[in-house]
């Protein structure tokens, strides 16, 4: 039973990891697609992470004349660097996650509420509001 959005849960099966990534991976190429060059959702117990990685932007003239790093050693690194989106927690039902929305400010995950009023909701409305961060 769920009580707090922002503890517990259950760990994930594997059979519900495969279906939360598909759903996830297919709701992203169709919503998202060229907004991200790959995404990675990963279990861990109750939690399933999802980042997302993008084309790094960067100006013609870049770096700068003492940068201590060349233009393609900087855009390897940017492009191998992850976008945090969200934490999604499971509580025993696939259609109803919490969602903690990454935080650059504090560099973590806080307690999020849907776009539906609820701390409860699906991993693609999950990826709908972290998505703001592939804009």
């Amino acid at each position: 039973m769920k009580n707090d959005p922002n503890a517990g849960g259950v760990k994930i099966p594997p059979a519900v990891q495969q279906q939360v990534k598909q759903r996830v991976l297919d709701y992203a190429a169709a919503n998202y697609a060229g907004k991200y060059t790959r995404l990675e959702i990963r279990f861990r117990s109750q939690f399933c992470y999802i980042d997302a990685y993008k084309e790094p932007d960067c100006p013609r003239d870049f770096p700068l004349k003492d940068f201590p790093v060349s233009r393609e050693e900087y855009l390897e690194r940017m492009r191998n660097s992850p976008i945090h989106l969200c934490r999604l927690r499971y509580f025993g039902d696939a259609e109803s996650w919490s969602l903690g929305f990454y935080t650059y400010s504090n560099e973590k995950y806080e307690l999020c509420m849907f776009h539906n009023g609820s701390f409860y909701g699906t991993p693609e409305q999950a990826f709908a509001i972290s998505a703001m961060y592939l804009q």
